[in-house]
């Protein structure tokens, strides 16, 4: 008895998904989603211009049911769900998806705003009369067939496509690890680059680029970056800009309106109207009044009016940089060729369709030859039937049936089996003189046609120049003039920030602690200035009024700095903490803000002193800081510390017309004292580590420095030691040598308990100076009961340490504006 039980296979998991995988891959990439580079066409809209053709839904006909085609379709050759064959069809149809549509639709087919079509139980469709040109010939044997998915019916591998489809209508899709993007082109450029192909065999990619200047989308619009064009049109991959085709139009009452008549291609227009009217709602720029879709059966237009006194070109600016109004266009020209996918430029794509032209045409000819060598057999047999009729007529009578009669015709008279059965089942009527002149004319006519053919199949250029010719009826038939317009070069979309964002002044706090704000004035005068809404160990670095136009660098101790527009601080009250600076940019633990300095445009010539406690000093130019592309995610680096323990101790900023006339003072804890012009300082890089500051002995380090004017003679030192003693002397008394040197003692050394410099600053008189400790105690420094001491004095007790807290900080408070 034979063992009917399956087979059982121990087979890994890994290699049958394997397996399966690549057997899925293979379907999806050859037999779905990627186009034919001969026709352009994928499998699904193939068989939806065959069936509608076999049906004859032409477009010479009436309309038929889109329900009908599609079940035809599935039925018979796309074993696939109905709603993606109907979504195939529908997008054959639409006209801003296409540059030349292949169905001609009835009914609701969509929209650009992106509205679904109709059902298709509601909408009729049938081929467009181009169409015709892309089935024509199909029924003489010009291309390869295969059986459809059931074996009951052929279907062709590839249509004979009378013109390079697949770069008129372009085509997009996704398959397993292959997409494709190929945009629309012109119809009557792609032709004349064929025929430029057809006549010269060696023509180059930039000859055939002087026909076929770039893309032209349905949608029409601007395109730019003839770069990115070539570079696709030689790789197959390339990256363009396509903006809108836009016009400002002013009106009366100082007003004016940006027209928009051409869109992006496959930009939806419903959600580009959205979002340029949300830029309005969410006041991202000043001026938009109302955002209006005005588009009828006349055309696009979509208006933006705007109010009085308006820069116009400023909000068209920023609506192309932040809306679909311009977008960038990635080609991505992948198709199936040799049953492969491969990435293709011009050059091969339409090589590859003149090579399929040449089978089409040759299969053809050789098509046509045949049947007009059959047919000429006939008509010989005719006519010499016609020249001994009344024989003909008496064999055929004395036959017993038509069988007989054949046979009779072929042994006596030696016709052929097809001539004698013609002969046979010719009717009575054509046996007149009028049938043998046209059986004459006839003959004549299909050995010119034989003729005409053998020298096509024979002769290579006779065969490329009926291409050239069939080539010439369609782009005669069917050219149109271009819709897109193509620029060499992309223009920069400038956006300037007074568009974006009304010029109000405002209150700009910047703490120690990293807490930032801007307050209204009138949120600020509503106020306690010092209620700031800071904790009590935190303080100002920065409290002033400033314009929401300004910039802002905030400097931390850590060498990063923080670029922002002041309108880009949070809006808070002022009685507000405000926001942290950790919650955009990462900041360490122990960092904190050192200075910030507000500017009113980022073209400033001066440059910043900066100088650390391990004893290094630089300049850095203002336009070496300026704020790169990723500002508002990460800080940049104004200068390289060595080690992490290190920490800036001061900036100050100079223009460069000043710098000349700046003294340095730098003072180490151990008292030495230095002055030097500042101009010795060289001006470095934002990643350099500078140069040496002072002399330092092993065991001491940099307490602090300020720098002063030559000619500020009246100007005076304050130092406090960490022992609570303070002194004031005159600038006079630390003479100016060179950069690097030890300097001079300005604290007499003790042999116990010796003072060393908690805090320095420079005084002019006019200011009321504050000790902080820390223990958030505030001692104000009565200038007036300090005599000027000389550099060997260790000053006066103010505080003590123990009882007040350690000093940590100066402040000084203008006593002539109360407000600071």
């Amino acid at each position: 008895m034979a063992n009917n039980s399956p087979k059982i296979q121990d087979i890994p998991l890994e290699k049958i998904m394997g397996d399966r995988f690549e057997r899925y891959s293979k379907s999806i990439i050859q037999e779905r989603a990627l186009p034919d580079i001969r026709d352009g066409l994928k499998p699904v809209q193939r068989r939806i211009l065959y069936s509608m053709f076999l049906d004859g839904n032409t477009y010479d006909k009436g309309f038929r049911k889109s329900a009908k085609g599609v079940g035809n379709v599935m039925g018979n050759f796309h074993p696939h769900g109905d709603s993606s064959i109907y979504e195939a069809m529908v997008r054959l149809s639409q006209d801003w998806k296409l540059r030349a549509p292949l169905i001609e639709m009835h009914g609701n087919n969509g929209s650009m705003d992106g509205d679904p079509p109709a059902a298709m139980r509601y909408t009729e469709a049938r081929l467009s009369k181009i169409s015709t040109e892309m089935l024509r010939d199909i029924n003489k044997d010009t291309v390869d067939e295969e059986w459809n998915f059931d074996d009951t019916e052929k279907e062709p591998k590839v249509l004979p496509a009378r013109f390079p489809n697949l770069l008129v209508n372009g085509a997009t899709g996704i398959s397993a690890g292959y997409a494709t993007e190929i945009p629309p082109h012109n119809l009557a450029e792609v032709i004349e680059a064929t025929i430029k192909l057809i006549d010269d065999p060696d023509a180059t990619l930039d000859d055939l680029m002087k026909i076929v200047k770039g893309p032209d989308f349905p949608t029409g619009g601007i395109l730019q970056g003839a770069s990115g064009i070539r570079e696709a049109y030689e790789t197959g991959r390339g990256k363009v800009f396509l903006r809108s085709k836009t016009s400002i139009e002013n009106l009366r009452g100082h007003k004016s309106q940006i027209i928009i008549t051409e869109i992006p291609y496959e930009v939806n227009k419903a959600v580009l109207v959205k979002k340029m009217d949300e830029v309005r709602v969410l006041k991202k720029v000043e001026g938009i009044a109302e955002v209006r879709d005005e588009s009828d059966r006349q055309g696009l237009s979509i208006v933006v009016e705007l109010k009085r006194d308006v820069d116009a070109q400023g909000i068209l600016n920023y609506l192309l940089k932040n809306t679909d109004l311009q977008i960038s266009y990635n080609f991505n020209m992948v198709a199936i060729a040799d049953m492969r996918p491969q990435q293709v430029g011009l050059v091969q794509m339409l090589t590859e369709y003149v090579h399929h032209q040449e089978e089409v045409v040759l299969r053809r000819s050789k098509f046509d030859l045949d049947k007009a060598k059959k047919r000429l057999h006939i008509v010989e047999g005719l006519i010499k039937a016609l020249s001994i009729l009344d024989k003909v007529i008496k064999t055929i009578r004395a036959s017993k049936n038509k069988s007989d009669a054949k046979n009779n015709l072929v042994k006596e008279y030696k016709f052929t089996e097809p001539q004698a059965e013609a002969i046979v089942s010719l009717q009575l009527y054509r046996l007149t003189n009028t049938d043998v002149t046209e059986l004459e004319k006839e003959d004549k006519e299909l050995k010119d046609q034989i003729e005409k053919l053998n020298k096509i199949i024979n002769n290579h250029d006779t065969l490329m120049n009926v291409i050239k010719t069939e080539l010439q009826e369609v782009h005669d038939t069917y050219g149109d003039k271009r819709r897109t317009k193509i620029e060499a070069k992309v223009a920069e979309i400038e956006v300037d920030t007074r568009v974006m964002v009304a010029s109000e002044d405002v209150r700009v706090l910047v703490s120690h602690d990293g807490y930032v704000k801007r307050s209204s004035l009138r949120s600020y005068q509503a106020s306690d200035p010092s209620d700031n809404g800071l904790k009590d160990e935190d303080y100002p670095i920065l409290d002033v009024e400033a314009n929401t136009l300004n910039h802002i660098f905030i400097f931390t101790d850590k060498g990063n700095l923080i670029y922002r527009q002041i309108f880009e601080l949070d809006d808070n009250r002022w009685k507000d903490t405000g926001s942290h600076l950790s919650q955009d940019i990462g900041l360490a633990n122990d960092e904190s803000i050192l200075k910030a300095f507000v500017f009113e445009s980022l073209k400033n010539d001066g440059t910043f002193v900066m100088g650390t406690d391990d004893n290094y000093v630089k300049q850095v130019s203002f336009e070496d800081l300026l704020p790169g592309r990723t500002y508002k995610s990460r800080a940049s680096r104004y200068i390289k510390l060595k080690a992490s323990t290190d920490n800036v101790i001061n900036i100050e900023y100079f223009p460069t017309s000043v710098a000349e006339n700046k003294l340095m003072y730098v003072f180490t804890t151990h008292s030495y004292a230095s002055a030097f012009p500042l101009s010795e300082i060289p001006i470095v890089g934002s990643k350099a580590v500078g140069v040496k500051f002072v002399s330092l002995k092993s065991d001491d380090e940099i307490a602090g420095y300020f720098i002063e004017d030559k000619n500020n003679t009246d100007d005076r030192i304050a130092l406090l030691t960490q022992r609570g003693s303070y002194k004031q002397m005159k600038l006079s008394e630390i003479p100016i040598t060179s950069r690097a040197r030890r300097g001079v003692l300005t604290l007499r050394e003790l042999k116990t308990s010796p003072h060393r410099i908690k805090l320095v600053t420079d005084i002019t008189g006019k200011e009321q100076l504050v000790v902080v400790t820390d223990t958030n105690n505030e001692l104000i420094i009565d200038q007036k009961g300090h005599q000027d001491a000389d550099r060997y004095s260790n000053g006066s007790f103010i505080l003590d340490p123990e009882t007040d807290g350690i000093p940590v900080r100066f402040e000084k408070k203008d006593i002539t504006n109360p407000e600071s």
